[in-house]
């Protein structure tokens, strides 16, 4: 029976301490690298039409059967968007945009998109970083902005905003060529 004690007792014992050892542990610590800033400037390239296209539709709702429009309300399309040096299809790729974007908007003449991408880039100095935007963008406004939530490779921890303007809109097939400006602000 002592014996049964003693390790009951040592049972409440290891019980009462485990709490001390299995806390919660942090530890922060100063950063020593400063903030950077980034101005980018290219053309999207976000092709609907042909036989390659860059984006396609993945699911669409079964209310807008009806809409004839390249993208209807509650069209999800994803997207390989060539990001090119200029608006021309033949000017230099220079990475790529990747992810998705759902048209949100109900009223076609405020035409509004939903995206979620990264924009990758594949050759010259930020070979090989990305960037990536979550953000609602109204396509029917000439200038509007885009919110930059992340980053990874040289845009590591990135934040920050991108205007941009339609360059390019065929109203009847969905392509379009977008001119980025971008301002990057990250470690």
């Amino acid at each position: 029976m002592e014996g049964m004690i003693t390790v009951f007792g040592w049972a409440i014992f290891c019980l009462a301490i485990a709490p001390v050892y299995g806390e919660y542990y942090s530890e922060t610590t100063p950063a020593a690298v400063a903030e950077k800033v980034t101005q980018l400037h290219f053309f999207l390239h976000d092709i609907l039409s042909g036989e390659n296209p860059s984006a396609v539709m993945v699911a669409r709702s079964n209310l807008t059967n009806d809409d004839d429009s390249p993208t209807p309300f509650g069209s999800l399309f994803a997207i390989d968007d060539p990001l090119r040096v200029g608006p021309e299809p033949t000017s230099t790729v220079i990475g790529n945009a990747q992810g998705l974007y759902l048209s949100s908007s109900q009223d076609a003449s405020k035409f509004t998109i939903v995206m979620y991408i990264d924009f990758a880039f594949t050759s010259g100095k930020f070979n090989g970083s990305s960037f990536s935007v979550f953000s609602r963008n109204p396509v029917t406004e000439g200038d509007r902005e885009v919110a930059i939530v992340g980053g990874r490779g040289q845009f590591r921890l990135a934040r920050g905003f991108a205007k941009i303007k339609t360059s390019f809109l065929n109203a009847t097939n969905g392509d379009a060529i977008l001119e980025y400006n971008v301002t990057l602000y990250h470690f």
